[in-house]
C-alpha cells in the first residue's frame, strides 16, 4: 500500500505529519509523491486564517477526485480543519473516509487499517495531554534541519485567533522527551534545530512551575552534532532575563529571535487581546539589542484589524522605520468565526487591508536592503542548502535566516559542497532580501 501525505499550514503541523509518516513506515507502508500511485491519501489540514482554510478545502476536493476515479482507496483528513469542521467535512465531502482531530494523530495507523477494511473512522481525543508515540520521525526537510515542537496549544486567547479552540490549552512536552528527540535527530544528521510551538516562551510553566526555555536551551546546546538552535514564536511580554542570557551564552543558539508583535498602537493591541503596550515593546527591543548587539529580530504584523485607522497605520509605519526589524512578515486581518474580533464593529474593507499590508512590505524591503548593504565585508558561517542549477554556485543560509521564511546567501565556488555543510563566507554583495558571498 502506497500512501501520499499532503501537509498544509505551519511547521508545527509539519512535525505532526513527520510523526505520522514514522508511525506508518514502522507498520510497513510505503510512500509516494504521485497522486495517481497513492492507495491512501492523507491531508494534514490547516484553518488558521481564511486563506489557509480555503487551501485545505480545495486540496481535499482535489484529492477526492482520485477517490472518485478509483485509483485511491482511502481519503483521510487530519489536523486543524478536521478538528474544527469535522461534521461539515463528512457531510459535504462524502469521499472522505476518516477524520482525525488535532490531538489524535498518533492513531493514524488504526485509521488507515479501518478505512482499508471499508469502514468510516472518526477520532477526537480531548484537547488535553499530548499524543503518545515511541517512534522516530521521518523528516521531510532534507535531513539537515528539523523543527522541534516543544509545546502544544495556547492560553493567550487573542481576540482574532481560533487556535485555543482547535489545539487546546498550553501543554509543554517533557524536557526528557525533547532531549531524546533532539539526540535522535542529531544521529540522523540534523545540524539545525528550530524550536516551535504556538508560543515557545512559556515552555515548562505548566510542567515545572516556572518558565524553562532557558534550561532546555542549555541542555540542547550540549548535544553533539547540533550546530545551530533557533527559537521561533516568542511572545514579547513573556521574554525573560534568563532566556536572554541563555541565548547569549550558549554558542549553538543562534542570535535570532522571532517575536510576533502584530501591531504597535495601544488601542489596537488592547482590542487584539495582546498583553503588551507600545512602550513595553520598545523597552523589550532596546534591551535585547543592548544584551545581544548582533541579534536578528523577526516579527509578524496584522494589517486592517477592526477599528484600525489611517493614523494608527501611520503610527505603525513610523515605528517600523524607527525600529528597523531585520525580518518581517505581514498579513491582512482575517475574521474567523468563533473569535471575538469577527464580531467587532468597524471591520476594514479587504482593499484597504491589502493597501496597508503592501505599504508595510515595501518599507520593510527598503529596510532589509539597507541592512544587507551593511553586511558587506562581514564574515559569517553559512549552512549550504543546495546548488544553483547550471552554475558553480550554491545557496545557503546564515544564522540570520530561518528556512522557508527568510533570505538566502548565494556563494560562487569551485568547491564541491553538500547540503548541510557549514562554510565560512565573506559577504560581497546584496539584493533586496538576499546576499552574495565568496567562500573563505
Amino acid at each position: 500500500m502506497k500512501i501520499l501525505f499532503v501537509s498544509l499550514g505551519c511547521d508545527k503541523n509539519l512535525v505532526d505529519t513527520e510523526f505520522m509518516i514514522g508511525i506508518l513506515r514502522e507498520k510497513g507502508y510505503t510512500f509516494t509523491n504521485e497522486e495517481e500511485q497513492a492507495d491512501v491519501i492523507i491531508i494534514n489540514s490547516c484553518c488558521f486564517i481564511n486563506d489557509a482554510k480555503e487551501e485545505s478545502v480545495n486540496m481535499i476536493l482535489e484529492m477526492a477526485e482520485y477517490k472518485d476515479s478509483g485509483s485511491c482507496k482511502a481519503l483521510i483528513v487530519t489536523g486543524c480543519l478536521a478538528q474544527r469542521y469535522r461534521t461539515e467535512i463528512m457531510k459535504e465531502i462524502p469521499q472522505v473516509d476518516a477524520i482525525i482531530g488535532s490531538n489524535s494523530f498518533d492513531e493514524i495507523a488504526i485509521a488507515v487499517e479501518e478505512v482499508l477494511e471499508g469502514k468510516n473512522y472518526e477520532l477526537y481525543k480531548p484537547l488535553e495531554g499530548l499524543p503518545h508515540f515511541s517512534i522516530k520521525r521521518s523528516l521531510t526537510t532534507g535531513g539537515h534541519y528539523a523543527h522541534l515542537k516543544i509545546a502544544e496549544g495556547c492560553n493567550k486567547n487573542c481576540s482574532y485567533c481560533i487556535i485555543p479552540h482547535i489545539r487546546g490549552r498550553y501543554r509543554s512536552v517533557p524536557m526528557e522527551e525533547l532531549l531524546t528527540q533532539a539526540r535522535e535527530l542529531a544521529e540522523q544528521g540534523v545540524k539545525e534545530l528550530i524550536l516551535v510551538a504556538q508560543e515557545t516562551t512559556l515552555y515548562g510553566l505548566d510542567l515545572y512551575g516556572e518558565k524553562s526555555l532557558h534550561k532546555l536551551l542549555d541542555e540542547l546546546n550540549k548535544i553533539p552534532g547540533i550546530f545551530w538552535i533557533r527559537v521561533m514564536y516568542c511572545y514579547p511580554e513573556e521574554i525573560y532575563e534568563e532566556l536572554i542570557q541563555s541565548i547569549k551564552r550558549n554558542q549553538k543558539v543562534c542570535h535570532y529571535l522571532d517575536m510576533p508583535i502584530q501591531h504597535i498602537n495601544n488601542e489596537i493591541l488592547k482590542r487584539m487581546g495582546r498583553r503588551t503596550t507600545k512602550e513595553e515593546l520598545k523597552n523589550i527591543l532596546k534591551h535585547l539589542k543592548e544584551e545581544i548587539p548582533d541579534i536578528t529580530l523577526r516579527t509578524t504584523l496584522i494589517s486592517g484589524f477592526p477599528g484600525e485607522t489611517k493614523e494608527m497605520h501611520e503610527e505603525l509605519m513610523y515605528f517600523l522605520n524607527e525600529t528597523e526589524f531585520d525580518r518581517l512578515g505581514a498579513f491582512t486581518y482575517s475574521p474567523e468565526e468563533g473569535t471575538a474580533a469577527a464580531e467587532f464593529p468597524n471591520q476594514i474593507e479587504e482593499y484597504q487591508k491589502s493597501v496597508w499590508k503592501e505599504e508595510i512590505l515595501e518599507l520593510q524591503e527598503e529596510i532589509i536592503f539597507d541592512k544587507n548593504e551593511e553586511m558587506k565585508e562581514k564574515e559569517l558561517w553559512v549552512m549550504i542548502e543546495g546548488k544553483v542549477d547550471g552554475n558553480n554556485a550554491y545557496v545557503g543560509r546564515t544564522y540570520r535566516d530561518a528556512p522557508e521564511i527568510d533570505g538566502y546567501i548565494f556563494i560562487n565556488t569551485e568547491e564541491e559542497l553538500m547540503t548541510g555543510d557549514f562554510i565560512k563566507v565573506k559577504v560581497t554583495g546584496a539584493y533586496e532580501y538576499d546576499l552574495i558571498g565568496e567562500m573563505i
